[in-house]
């Protein structure tokens, strides 16, 4: 299972392009709502209704958490001291730990970036803590996959599929997308 953290003021882009990828590659993702009700709305106005609460996904294992950036959708997950832990507790374990644009603050807030090379939205490379900044678009070290914003979330999608699946699988994708590498 996948776990997409919506946020009040997600970037919408960088939350349902992974969301789409992934399913085209026969991933099972669940957006998870971080507020009060189901439907979160992005930082553009875009309404989604989650798949579950966060509470709910508290007991989900999950194969992978990706973080979308945006604001206040970064500032209101780097919030949550739950979701600050589930990060640590799956990074623990090798789960793989997705973030773009704003959102690889919310990592480094958690602890997770220590000795690790990121990257981030252009300028805010500060918020990466003690981490070694990536200039790349999209910088992967181990099982953290970092993309820099709102034109690198197909890029970043597609990391993110090779990662869970293949080579072979995200090349289909690809040509099925019209996606040119």
């Amino acid at each position: 299972m996948v776990l997409v953290y919506l946020a009040e003021g997600f970037e919408e882009i960088e939350a349902l392009t992974p969301i789409d990828v992934l399913r085209r590659g026969g991933l099972d993702v669940k957006t998870v709502s971080m507020g009060d009700s189901p439907t979160v709305t992005g930082a553009h106005g875009v309404p989604v209704v989650c798949d579950t609460m966060f509470e709910e996904s508290q007991s989900i294992d999950a194969q992978a958490l990706i973080l979308p950036g945006g604001m206040p959708g970064s500032t209101n997950l780097l919030a949550s001291k739950e979701l600050l832990q589930r990060l640590r507790d799956e990074n623990a374990k090798g789960t793989t730990i997705c973030a773009i644009c704003a959102a690889p603050m919310v990592l480094a807030g958690a602890g997770i970036l220590t000795g690790r090379t990121a990257t981030i939205h252009p300028g805010m490379e500060p918020e990466l803590g003690d981490a070694t900044a990536c200039a790349d678009r999209v910088c992967i070290d181990g099982n953290l996959i970092t993309s820099q914003g709102p034109a690198t979330a197909m890029p970043f999608a597609f990391a993110i599929l090779e990662a869970l699946t293949d080579a072979a699988l995200s090349k289909k994708i690809k040509g099925d997308m019209l996606v040119e590498d």
